[in-house]
């Protein structure tokens, strides 16, 4: 691999990653391109538009509720609670890593002004985090955090290990700008729980993380999801299609993710209300509905 490599040392109880350099002159700051694609993605943010926070408050929220539980994996892994949630995780992992300075200067000039705090950080974290990857490889990151879990663990894993923690804020960013925090996290356009490690560790993972699948989970309105069956089919060989229906001030719309890959306007929903038809509609959760559009999105690519 590239600049630097990992190895694990000692028993379970050990420090378990560490980094050597590959040859001589790399260093901690070796690495590709990645640090500068993250800092080009921070500088295109435009962070006061608050028409595109409430245009896609409903995937801001998606994807805060994913950093939150991938964070909570990262800060369990390393022992790291007290720091979660908004946090440098590469400090913990890896804290002789450093983003190199020329790049953290630029980073500074984005940041200037930025508030809160808490977020200026994590854009640091990411930055970071970004140096960190290209110098090790992702295997081998994961490696070190299955040791780090199995040694907190007793020699038991639970759950999935965490995925990149960052990319779910960064996309969060990119949709509509940052976050203020108080009793609640406020997204302007969504409030969320902040919740604990706990409860955001046994959250349901949000992975559908593309661009059209965010697109299309955003809508105006309280929004219930529901999965079209046949009647008598089983719920594990799939949805024949879903369905949303949508309640915005006062008004009712129900619509269908057609195979244009958009929400059009159907009648199923009353229909078979009024015992009109025999396809059977059973709720379910965004997440459900997002994994049926990436599956729509990714057959027509």
């Amino acid at each position: 691999m590239d600049g630097l490599h990992g190895r694990f040392t000692g028993s379970p109880s050990d420090d378990v990653f560490l980094m050597e350099p590959k040859a001589k002159g790399a260093g901690p700051e070796v690495a590709d391109d990645l640090p500068l694609r993250v800092l080009e993605r921070l500088r295109a943010i435009d962070w006061s538009d608050d028409s595109a926070a409430y245009e896609h408050a409903n995937s801001r929220a998606l994807l805060m509720r994913e950093y939150l539980r991938r964070a909570a994996g990262w800060a369990r892994a390393y022992r790291a609670e007290e720091s979660w949630p908004f946090f440098d995780i590469t400090e913990h992992v890896a804290p002789e890593v450093r983003t190199p300075s020329d790049v953290a200067a630029e980073l500074e000039a984005v940041l200037t002004g930025l508030a809160p705090s808490s977020l200026r950080k994590t854009c640091r974290g990411a930055v970071r985090w970004a140096v960190l990857r290209g110098a090790v490889r992702w295997a081998v990151l994961r490696g070190a955090v299955r040791w780090a879990v199995l040694r907190d663990a007793g020699g038991e894993l639970s759950g999935d290990l965490p995925d990149d923690p960052y990319e779910p804020l960064l996309l969060m960013y990119e949709r509509g700008g940052g976050y203020f925090v108080e009793e609640f996290i406020d997204l302007n356009g969504a409030m969320l729980r902040l919740g604990t490690v706990e409860s955001n560790l046994s959250a349901r993972p949000f992975r559908t993380l593309g661009p059209a699948t965010l697109d299309a989970l955003d809508a105006e309105g309280e929004i219930t999801y529901f999965a079209k069956n046949r009647e008598g089919r089983p719920r594990a060989s799939g949805p024949r299609g879903i369905v949303r229906r949508r309640v915005d001030d006062g008004r009712t719309y129900d619509e269908a993710f057609t195979r244009d890959l958009r929400w059009e306007p159907t009648d199923c929903l009353r229909l078979h209300e009024l015992g009109h038809n025999e396809t059977g509609h059973a709720g379910i959760t965004e997440i459900e509905a997002a994994a049926f559009i990436e599956l729509a999105v990714a057959r027509t690519a």
